[in-house]
C-alpha cells in the first residue's frame, strides 16, 4: 500500500479553496448566518499545539457549517498592542512595529499551514491606523456619553515597566511581566465608567444561556453586587466613620473598626499626634499594590489609632484601627469588625487579643463556648437586644428599618465592581485623542483629525514616562477650541479597550467614513459562537459586553450582548504542566506540519479528550491519529481501484452484511452530527475510527466490491463526515471517489431512521449479576418467550438449577438478570 502523501496534497488543497473563494461570507441575506469567532491573539510569533486547540475547533464547526449551507463568516485579526510586544522589543533591540509585523506574518502563514477557513480579506490589527482611529473614535463617543472621564487614583505601579497594572496582573506583589515589586502611585488617570452598567450587566448574564456557568458566576462575583446599609459610626472625638455592611444583622458583634490606610481620618491623626509606629504603618501600606494588600492568604497586621468609635446599636465604645485587609478602594474605606461571624475579623482580633463577641448562632448551637473559627452563614441572633431570637434574614429587614428611624443608617445598594482605568503609561498602544488647554483644560480631538498617529520613531526604554514625552512635534498641539497652545495627551489605551469592539469591525473591515456599517453589522450579530480561554472570562468579555450596551445606547446597536454562545476550551499540557513556551514544554506547529501534516495535527487535537477539559499531548498520540489517516487513504485508494467509473444508484434488495454496514453509516451520521454540534469532537473523531474499522471487516479478503452499493455509501459519506476534521485528506479522496467539485459544497449527510433500525440485538443474561450468556434476540420478542430464550441457555439453566427465582431485572435491549433466593 502507498503511503499518504500530506504534503503534496494539504498544499494542493489549500491553494485550491483561495482560488475559489470557500470561505467568503456572501453577505447577501440569501442564507442563514452563521458568526463563528476566535478571540483574535496576541501576535507572539510561533503557533504550537496548545494554540491549536482553540482554533480547529472553531474551525471545525465553522467548516460543517458551511457544508450545511449556511454563510459563514470566519475572520481572524491580531491584538497586536500592549506591553508584551514592547517589552519583547526592549529585549531584542528592535522597534516593537518591525516585531510585531514580523510575528503577524509568521502566525498567519502557520495558520494557513492548518487549513484554518478564515477569510483572510477580513484580517485586522489593532495597531494599524485604520483600526485605531475607531478606537479613537470609540474613546470620544464614550466621552460624549459621560462614560469617559480623568481622575487620580491610587494605582498599582511597575517601575521597572514604567506602566500602571490592573490587579489581575499583580502577582504574589510583583509585575506579571518582568517581577518587579509592584507599589502604589497616585496619577490622573483615565476612566471608562463601566459602573453604569453594573445591573445591567449583571441582569443580562441570566439571558446568556449558552454560557459556561462558571464564567457567569465569575462575573457575577465580579460586578459584586450587594444589598445593606450605610451606617454612621459616631467617634468619640467628634465626627463620624461611616462603613458599608450587608450583614447588619452582625453589628451587636462589633468590637472594634478598621481602616484602611489611605482613609482621610488617618491623615487627621497623625498630623494631630506624633505615633511613630502608626505613621510607618501607614506609610508602608500605602507603598503597597492593591493586588498584594488584597491577596487572601497573607498574614493581617495592623495598628491601633488611639481613637474610638461608638456602636451605635450598643453604644459601646470600639477601638478603631488601621489593618492591611481593608482597601479603600471597596466601599468607604472602613469597615465594622465583627470578628464572630468574618474569618478575616476573626484572625486579626485573635493575633491582638479584641473582643470575639458571638451574636448568630448556627442551627442546633447552644451560645457560649470558645470559636475556633468564625460563623459566616445565617442563623438566630442572640445578645442582640430586642432583636435576640429573630432568624438573620428578618432581623436585617428590622434592623435596617430601626437604623433608618433613628437616622444612624440607612439602606443602601453596593457593588465591587469598579470603573475600567483604561490609560496606560506606554508607548505601544492607542493613542488617547485629546490635548490639554491651559485656557479651556481637557479639549477632544475632533473625529474629523483622527486618527491621532503614533509616531513610530521614539525611544521606548521603560523610564517612569511615557516616551512620547520627548516627541516634541507630537507632545505640542493646537487647542481645538480656542486655538491656543496645548499639550498632547502621551498616556495610552489599555489593549483591553482595542479588543473590547473588534468583533464590530469584522463585517465591514474597510470601512473608512465610520466604524462599522450600522445594518451590516446589525445584520451579523450577535456573534453564534465565541471561542476562547476562561482566562478572559471577567475582563475581556466584561469590556466587551459594556462596550456593547453603550454602543447600543447611542444608537448605533440593535442588540445589547455581542456573543450568543461562548465556548471555553480546556488546555493543552506536556509533562503535567500547560504548554508555554515559557516553560519550554511546547510541540511546534512547524514540526507537527512537517513531521505529520496539518490533517494529522487537526485530529489529534479533536480527538485528545473532551474539548472544555485540559488534556496531556504525547507524541504517542500524534503518531496514532497519523497512522488512521494512513489507514483511511489506503482503504478509499483500495476502493477507488476496483469502483465502477459510473455507479448506478439502483439496487436490489440489501444483503444482511450490506444492511449491518449502512446500519453503522447511518449510525455514524447520527453521531458525528450531533457530536460535532454539541462540542464532542473527540468521540465524533471515535465514531469515524470505528467507522473504518467497520469499512475495513467489511471488504477484508473480499474483492469485487466495486459495485457494491452499501460499501459506495460508505465510502462516500466516510469522507463528507471527515472533512470538517480532516479536511486536506478529505478533498483529495473527494475528488478520487469521483467528487467534481469541493467536497464543501456538497450537502451535509442525513440519517436514515429506517437504516438505524435493527431487526434483532445482543442481550446480556445474568444470574445474581453475574454474566452467563449472550444471547442475540428478535426486537418485538414477547417478554416470556424471551425469558425462555434465556432459561434455555445450558449456563443459565446450569445455574437455575434446583434454585428458586425471586424476581427478575430486565433493562430492555441490554440485560436481563435472574435474581434467586
Amino acid at each position: 500500500m502507498s503511503s499518504y502523501p500530506f504534503q503534496e496534497v494539504e498544499s494542493k488543497w489549500r491553494l485550491h479553496w483561495d482560488e475559489i473563494g470557500l470561505f467568503k461570507a456572501r453577505f447577501d441575506g440569501s442564507r442563514k448566518k452563521f458568526y463563528c469567532l476566535d478571540m483574535f491573539p496576541y501576535p507572539s510569533g510561533e503557533l504550537h499545539a496548545g494554540h491549536g486547540r482553540n482554533y480547529i475547533l472553531g474551525d471545525t464547526i465553522a467548516r460543517m457549517k458551511i457544508i450545511q449551507g449556511l454563510d459563514v463568516l470566519r475572520p481572524m485579526g491580531w491584538d497586536a498592542f500592549g506591553l508584551p510586544a514592547e517589552n519583547a522589543a526592549i529585549e531584542r533591540n528592535i522597534h516593537p512595529v518591525e516585531w510585531t509585523r514580523s510575528n503577524i506574518a509568521q502566525m498567519k502563514r502557520e495558520f494557513r499551514q492548518w487549513g484554518t477557513c478564515f477569510d483572510w480579506e477580513r484580517e485586522v490589527s489593532t495597531c494599524d491606523p485604520h483600526y485605531y482611529k475607531w478606537t479613537q473614535w470609540l474613546f470620544l463617543r464614550l466621552m460624549r456619553a459621560g462614560l469617559a472621564y480623568r481622575a487620580e487614583a491610587a494605582v498599582n505601579w511597575c517601575p521597572q515597566c514604567g506602566t500602571v497594572l490592573a490587579n489581575e496582573q499583580v502577582i504574589g506583589g510583583a509585575c506579571e511581566r518582568c517581577e518587579s515589586t509592584v507599589s502604589q502611585k497616585k496619577l490622573e488617570q483615565w476612566f471608562f465608567r463601566i459602573t453604569a452598567y453594573a445591573q445591567e450587566l449583571l441582569d443580562g448574564l441570566d439571558d446568556l444561556r449558552e454560557w459556561p456557568e462558571k464564567v457567569k458566576v465569575m462575573q457575577r462575583n465580579w460586578i459584586g453586587r450587594s444589598e445593606g446599609v450605610d451606617i454612621d459610626f459616631p467617634l468619640q472625638s467628634g465626627g463620624k466613620l461611616s462603613c458599608f455592611t450587608s450583614r447588619h444583622d452582625t453589628i451587636y458583634g462589633a468590637t472594634y473598626m478598621v481602616l484602611a490606610a489611605e482613609h482621610p481620618l488617618l491623615d487627621e491623626i497623625m498630623e494631630s499626634g506624633s505615633n511613630k509606629e502608626l505613621r510607618d504603618f501607614v506609610a508602608r501600606e500605602r507603598r503597597q499594590s492593591l493586588a498584594r494588600r488584597w491577596e487572601p492568604a497573607q498574614e493581617k497586621i495592623g495598628v491601633f489609632t488611639g481613637r474610638y468609635a461608638v456602636n451605635p446599636m450598643t453604644g459601646a465604645e470600639i477601638p478603631v484601627w488601621v489593618a492591611n485587609y481593608v482597601l479603600f478602594e471597596y466601599g468607604t474605606g472602613a469597615v465594622m469588625a465583627v470578628p464572630a461571624h468574618d474569618q478575616r475579623d476573626f484572625e486579626f482580633a485573635r493575633k491582638y487579643s479584641l473582643e470575639v463577641k458571638e451574636v448568630i448562632l448556627p442551627p442546633g448551637k447552644e451560645p457560649g463556648g470558645e470559636l475556633s473559627e468564625a460563623y459566616e452563614g445565617e442563623g438566630v441572633l442572640v445578645d442582640s437586644g430586642p432583636f435576640s431570637g429573630l432568624p438573620s434574614e428578618e432581623a436585617r429587614e428590622k434592623i435596617a428599618s430601626y437604623m433608618e428611624e433613628k437616622g444612624t443608617g440607612k439602606r443602601a445598594l453596593r457593588y465591587k465592581l469598579r470603573d475600567w482605568l483604561v490609560s496606560r503609561q506606554r508607548y505601544w498602544g492607542t493613542p488617547i485623542p485629546v490635548v490639554y488647554c491651559n485656557k479651556c483644560s481637557v479639549v477632544p480631538v475632533p473625529e474629523s483629525e483622527l486618527p491621532v498617529i503614533l509616531p513610530e520613531d521614539v525611544e521606548f526604554d521603560p523610564t517612569g514616562k511615557s516616551p512620547l514625552l520627548e516627541r516634541e512635534d507630537f507632545l505640542n498641539a493646537s487647542c481645538h477650541e480656542c486655538g491656543g497652545k496645548a499639550r498632547r495627551e502621551t498616556d495610552t489605551l489599555d489593549t483591553f479597550v482595542d479588543s473590547s469592539w473588534y468583533y464590530l469591525r469584522y463585517p465591514t473591515p474597510r470601512e473608512d467614513a465610520r466604524p462599522f456599517d450600522r445594518d451590516l453589522v446589525n445584520r451579523w450579530l450577535p456573534v453564534d459562537l465565541y471561542i476562547g480561554g476562561v482566562e478572559h472570562a471577567i475582563l475581556h468579555l466584561m469590556y466587551s459586553r459594556f462596550i456593547t450596551k453603550a454602543l447600543r445606547d447611542m444608537g448605533y446597536l440593535d442588540f445589547g450582548e455581542p456573543f450568543g454562545h461562548l465556548f471555553t476550551q480546556g488546555m493543552i499540557c506536556m509533562n503535567g504542566a500547560k504548554m508555554s513556551k515559557s516553560k519550554g514544554n511546547v510541540v511546534t506547529n512547524e514540526y507537527l506540519v512537517g513531521r505529520y501534516g496539518a490533517d494529522t495535527a487537526r485530529v489529534y487535537t479533536l480527538f485528545i479528550g473532551p474539548p472544555q477539559r485540559d488534556a496531556e499531548w504525547t507524541e504517542k498520540g500524534v503518531e496514532g491519529a497519523h497512522r488512521f489517516l494512513g489507514r483511511i487513504w489506503n482503504q478509499v485508494v483500495a476502493y477507488c481501484a476496483e469502483a465502477d467509473v459510473a455507479p448506478s444508484d439502483k439496487h436490489g434488495a440489501f444483503a444482511p452484511e450490506q444492511t449491518a454496514l449502512r446500519r453503522k453509516v447511518h449510525q455514524t451520521i447520527k453521531k458525528v452530527s450531533q457530536d460535532l454540534e454539541n462540542f464532542h469532537h473527540n468521540t465524533a473523531v471515535s465514531a469515524l475510527m470505528e467507522m473504518s474499522n467497520e469499512i475495513g471487516n467489511y471488504t477484508r479478503g473480499v474483492t469485487g466490491r466495486g459495485s457494491d452499493p452499501a460499501l459506495r455509501e460508505a465510502v462516500t459519506t466516510f469522507v463528507r463526515l471527515l472533512c470538517p476534521m480532516a479536511p486536506h485528506i478529505a478533498e483529495e479522496l473527494w475528488q478520487r471517489l469521483g467528487g467534481k467539485r469541493s467536497v464543501f459544497l456538497e450537502p451535509w449527510p442525513s440519517w436514515d431512521d429506517e437504516a438505524l433500525k435493527q431487526d434483532s440485538y445482543l442481550l446480556v443474561i445474568q444470574v445474581n449479576g453475574k454474566l452467563r450468556a449472550r444471547l442475540t434476540v428478535p426486537q418485538e420478542i414477547p417478554e416470556d418467550e424471551l425469558q425462555a430464550m434465556a432459561r434455555a441457555e445450558a449456563r443459565v439453566a446450569a445455574q437455575l438449577k434446583g434454585k428458586s427465582v425471586s424476581h427478575i431485572i430486565h433493562v430492555p435491549g441490554k440485560i436481563l438478570n435472574f435474581v434467586t433466593e
